[in-house]
Order: structure tokens, then C-alpha cells, then sequence
């Protein structure tokens, strides 16, 4: 088995000089690189990565914290994280939530004991003060998820104006009776909730509370919103939804039980994932460039890892967002 000493001598280079090589030290040639790596190759000789990570104190290694990964919103910002911390030398850790606080502490820890150099919220389950208790641990930073008394950089959109801009196109399009289903548990659910709010006053037109739908996120929430719906004796005639896994359900149930969309009922979503296009309507939705919100917060990352820029605590990276109008509305 090769070692560093026969590496140095195939590359007729020092012991040290390979060693700064193999640690990304900086102040090395790009000749001396290209004489280790090509005698590594030929020797087949691999770096102790364990031995580099005590030696360094770094993991390569950050941690993206989702609620579920089959929500397909969730892959797709992973993709554009991913895309930019491989392209570094990093490696992600992908811890999912399911929503519970005990297991989005145990996944905290991991920045706690050094097992990663950096940690991402995509959702948060536990209150403030303990997510910024973690505060000295490392970088840590908020992406798609956010909280108005966070203490750590932000990567989000404006979800008010992104459910605004949903339900003006709903009245843009001639309805008065406008239903809403979304979560209220984040303040990103909140959020969206106002956007609703906001335009449906700004057209002084009626906010009817038993139109009001929470909390539903799957399709088979969407489903069982619709048939809550069809047994109402006074119905709306649109729906704004949080999601386009729930407008999916909801227009999934509409063929089973015969109803038109958007002919009795228009539905909107969130997020202009690809079953946006391959649904029959195809989905009118709110698109959110979720691939480079995830490319944006891992080149934050990176830079704070690498001091590269002092970023404030209350520093925000806000992205565009806009409706994509097909065919349910």
C-alpha cells in the first residue's frame, strides 16, 4: 500500500509540499498539484480522510435539515445546494425533520460535536430561543424557512407577495368567492395567509372563514378539501392553495367526482413543481426558483466557512416570484 512518502518521491517533490497539496493549502503551484495528484493516481494512493478532518477540525461536510423529502419541493432545492457544494469539495447530510423537534435537536447536535461545519434550515419545528442557542456552534443558516426574530442569515422569497399576486390573478379572472388552504404553524404559512387577505380586501370582496381551510399540505389533504367543499350548500369558485400537491388532489378528486376545473371550480398553486405541467388542467401556480434559492444559500455558506465576507446576522437574500398562469384558472 502506497503512502505519502512514496507519493513525494514519485513526485519528486517534499513530504510537506504533498502534504499541502492533499489539504488544499493555499501557495501551491498548479505544477506542484498536477505532480501529486498525477503520482496519486499512479500509486493508487488515497488520503486518510478521518486523519485530515482531526488534523483540520473540518468535516467537508453540511447538514440540510427538511420536514419530509416527499414533498418534491424539498429535492429540487436540494439539487441547487448540491450543485454548488460538490463543485467546492463539500458533501451534504440530509437529515429529514418529519416535523418533530426531539430529532431537529439530535440533527443540531451534529453541529454541536463538530460532526459538520455548517447547518441549513429548510423548516423549523422548535421555538427561537432554542434554535439560537445554537448560535456559536457554526454557521448556521435559514433557507425557504425564516422567522422575523431570526439571528441568521436568511435565503427566502416574499411569501405575502406570492399569495397576493395568486389570488389578484383568481379575481383578475372574474371570481368573487375565493376559498383558501394553507398551513398556519410557520410564519411562512402565516405569511402566504396574508397575501390572501391582502387582496381579497384590497378588491373588497368577503373573507368567509368556513372557506378558510389550515394546515393541509399532501394530496390526499387536497382531496378531502374538495369534498368539504362540494358539501357546502354555498360554494366558492375558486381556490387559492400553499402547494401543488394539494391543487393536484383537489384537481385529482374533481374527475372522480365529476366536477370541472376550472369551469365550477378555478385552483391555483405554490411552487410550479413538474406536476404542475402533467396535470389535466394543467396547474395555473406561484413559481418560486427553487433550484437557485438552494444555489444562493450554499454560495452563502461557502463564504462564511471560508471568511470570505462578514455577514450580518440580519442579512437576507430575497428572490423573485411569480404566477405562471395555465390552465385551472
Amino acid at each position: 500500500m502506497a503512502t505519502i512518502e512514496d507519493v513525494a518521491k514519485k513526485a519528486g517533490l517534499s513530504r510537506s509540499t504533498v502534504s499541502r497539496v492533499i489539504n488544499r493549502h493555499p501557495y501551491v503551484t498548479e505544477e506542484k498539484k498536477k505532480l501529486v495528484y498525477d503520482a496519486m493516481r499512479e500509486l493508487e494512493y488515497y488520503p486518510n480522510s478521518s486523519a485530515q478532518r482531526l488534523r483540520t477540525q473540518k468535516t467537508d461536510t453540511i447538514a440540510v435539515l427538511v420536514p419530509r423529502l416527499t414533498n418534491p419541493f424539498f429535492p429540487f432545492l436540494i439539487e441547487g445546494l448540491e450543485m454548488v457544494a460538490v463543485d467546492h469539495g463539500f458533501q451534504l447530510l440530509i437529515c429529514q425533520t418529519h416535523q418533530d423537534k426531539e430529532k431537529e435537536l439530535s440533527f443540531l447536535n451534529l453541529l454541536q460535536t463538530k460532526q459538520v461545519d455548517g447547518l441549513i434550515f429548510t423548516s423549523i419545528e422548535n421555538d427561537w430561543d432554542t434554535i439560537s442557542s445554537f448560535k456559536e456552534c457554526g454557521p448556521i443558516i435559514l433557507c425557504n424557512e425564516y422567522r422575523s426574530e431570526a439571528t441568521f442569515p436568511v435565503v427566502r422569497l416574499n411569501q405575502v407577495k406570492g399569495s397576493y399576486l395568486g389570488t389578484r390573478h383568481l379575481i383578475e379572472k372574474g371570481h368573487q368567492k375565493i376559498a383558501y388552504c394553507g398551513g398556519t404553524t410557520s410564519e411562512l404559512g402565516i405569511d402566504r395567509e396574508k397575501g390572501f387577505r391582502k387582496a381579497v380586501k384590497e378588491f373588497d370582496l368577503e373573507v368567509r372563514e368556513d372557506w378558510i381551510f389550515r394546515d393541509p399540505f399532501s394530496i390526499e389533504c387536497g382531496k378531502r378539501v374538495l369534498r368539504e367543499i362540494r358539501a357546502m350548500e354555498d360554494r366558492p369558485t375558486a381556490i387559492f392553495t400553499g402547494s401543488d400537491e394539494i391543487a393536484a388532489g383537489i384537481i385529482k378528486e374533481a374527475k372522480n367526482l365529476g366536477v370541472n376545473i376550472p369551469e365550477d371550480i378555478a385552483v391555483i398553486g405554490f411552487d410550479d413543481q413538474p406536476i404542475a405541467e402533467l396535470m389535466e388542467p394543467t396547474l395555473t401556480t406561484i413559481r418560486q426558483p427553487t433550484k437557485e434559492m438552494g444555489q444562493k444559500t450554499m454560495e452563502l455558506m461557502l463564504a462564511m466557512l471560508n471568511n470570505q465576507a462578514i455577514i450580518h446576522e440580519k442579512h437576507v437574500i430575497e428572490l423573485p416570484i411569480q404566477v405562471i398562469s395555465r390552465e385551472s384558472v
